[in-house]
């Protein structure tokens, strides 16, 4: 299936595949050597879980875009993909169709999820929210760091764009979660995606 990707991806214009592995160590190798503007990682890998290699990627390079693929349920794995540093999930069965698009939205700096993934998580986040929680009680430096999140920052490039330090990102993203009733950070990921795009469409 990896070679089969590998071609899909080439016969498309703007983007080439500049190198392959079968196994995680192999990958964490070649991610050092080649710096891919992205890697597709699939969950399972004959040495390694996928996810260790994803975090073990985000640790030695930070801010490498990643794009998690998966026979798994995504309604369990795709929330942890998201909170090891993946920029994107996708379901083997649906890769043909969506590998592409999701490959070009993370590369523009989006996040890409399924359509039901994306309700579960929406769900979740309303469930958890109280009559209170609201957008308005934001201060407008918080929903500066929302906005960002939304548009697929990292925290560190955040904390660049606003002269802060990343521990006063990471204390935003904590008030946000807080007054939004969010308790995961993927969740939060998720609710800032939908609220830039709600914006956008207005």
């Amino acid at each position: 299936m990896r070679h089969g990707l590998a071609q899909l991806i080439r016969a498309e214009e703007g983007l080439d595949v500049c190198g392959e592995a079968g196994n995680a160590r192999d990958g964490l190798v070649a991610v050092g050597a080649l710096k891919p503007d992205l890697v597709v990682i699939d969950l399972t890998l004959p040495d390694k879980n996928g996810l260790e290699l994803l975090k073990d990627i985000q640790a030695m390079h930070p801010g490498t875009l990643c794009l998690v693929l998966s026979m798994h349920d995504e309604a369990m794995y795709g929330e942890r993909a998201l909170r090891a540093g993946a920029r994107g999930y996708i379901m083997k069965e649906a890769a043909a169709d969506h590998l592409i698009t999701a490959a070009r939205k993370v590369l523009s700096g989006g996040i890409y999820v399924s359509e039901g993934m994306a309700s579960r998580m929406m769900e979740q986040v309303i469930g958890n929210r109280t009559k209170t929680a609201s957008l308005e009680a934001l201060t407008d430096r918080e929903l500066e760091v929302l906005e960002m999140i939304g548009r697929g920052v990292a925290t560190k490039v955040i904390a660049e764009k606003l002269c802060i330090s990343a521990r006063t990102v990471e204390a935003h993203r904590a008030h946000i979660k807080d007054k939004l009733a969010i308790t995961d950070g993927a969740a939060l990921v998720c609710y800032a995606v939908q609220w830039v795009e709600s914006r956008a469409k207005v």
